[in-house]
């Protein structure tokens, strides 16, 4: 009886020790990216820079309707792998999604199509604490 929930309570702490490391191999993974392919603005630097660059949000439409940051452009991820030309490559793109995992995967597909000045917003729009636009309809 004690050996069983022994073997039981390993096997549960080795299912555990494997989620944990998929979980931290995931995440370092996802920052190793993010940092190869595009730069991380805080929301300081990110206002500074607003007017000179192409600033995306990845969201859904119905996300961007509920508010975004004042002169963002809505293209959500799933429409930008077709639409990536409209944007210019001579001029920085800021992307934003609700956190960062979305704004990692544009910069890696944008980057590897030969779009160089990517910066993503830290921690996205959830964090946001600047000038926003919500639409009337």
């Amino acid at each position: 009886m004690i050996l069983a929930i022994s073997n039981g309570l390993l096997t549960f702490n080795l299912v555990l020790i494997v989620i944990i490391l998929a979980f931290l191999i995931g995440w370092g993974y996802q920052a190793w990216r993010r940092k190869r392919y595009s730069t991380v603005l805080d929301q300081e630097d990110f206002q500074k820079g607003i007017r000179k660059a192409q600033v995306i949000d990845l969201r859904s439409e119905s996300d961007f309707k509920a508010g975004h940051i004042l002169g963002a452009r809505s293209l959500p991820y799933v429409y930008l792998r077709q639409q990536y030309g409209e944007l210019r490559p001579d001029l920085p793109i800021y992307l934003y999604d609700a956190g960062m995992s979305v704004s990692t995967q544009a910069a890696a597909f944008l980057y590897k199509h030969g779009y160089k000045k990517l910066y993503i917003l830290r921690d996205g729009y959830r964090a946001w604490d600047g000038k926003t636009k919500k639409s009337k309809y």
